[in-house]
């Protein structure tokens, strides 16, 4: 008999966790780029000037931090589709620069939509942190256009379920 309690308060307490799990992805739509991505935590948003290029162009950003994992997708305007993988090469040597880091793994990344520029990559690398401490990333270049585009993970330690449903789910409609 003590047996149908303890089954029932273990389903409870399953059940309370699957009510709220680290990871809670959900389909977030980055205006006005027409990108779809999966982030796994509400998003927060903004923008800021940065220097792109030859030029100031608004940076803006959405992005949520969960389960020890920084994730972030962010665009920019450049207003030249021609100068668009120029930009995502020179963004993603500045990325690996900040990290203090170096690229363990490397591949062409080009989401479903997204136009097909050899600068379009994904890597994966080590370094460190403004502090000091150790972090990874996982991050993606690519571009739509005169739109370039960073998706980015950074974590202590990256591990799948941070980053396949992140990735995956990189589309335009």
């Amino acid at each position: 008999m003590l047996r149908l309690p303890l089954v029932a308060g273990l389903a409870g307490v399953c059940a309370l966790a699957a009510c709220s799990p680290t990871f809670n992805w959900r389909e977030v739509r980055v205006e006005p780029t027409g990108l779809r991505a999966m982030l796994p935590c509400k998003p927060e948003k903004g923008s800021r000037p940065v220097s792109m290029g030859e030029r100031s162009v608004d940076m803006h950003v959405v992005g949520c931090e969960t389960g020890g994992a920084t994730y972030a997708v962010m665009h920019a305007d450049i207003g030249d589709a021609a100068g668009a993988g120029e930009v995502l090469q020179q963004w993603r040597a500045v990325t690996i620069k900040n990290m203090r880091g170096a690229v363990a793994k490397e591949n062409p990344f080009v989401p479903p939509g997204a136009t097909g520029l050899a600068q379009s990559t994904q890597f994966i690398a080590a370094g460190q942190r403004p502090d000091g401490s150790p972090v990874e990333g996982h991050a993606g270049y690519f571009a739509k256009g005169s739109r370039v585009f960073q998706a980015v993970v950074y974590a202590g330690k990256l591990k799948a379920e941070m980053t396949e449903s992140f990735f995956s789910g990189l589309a335009f409609q």
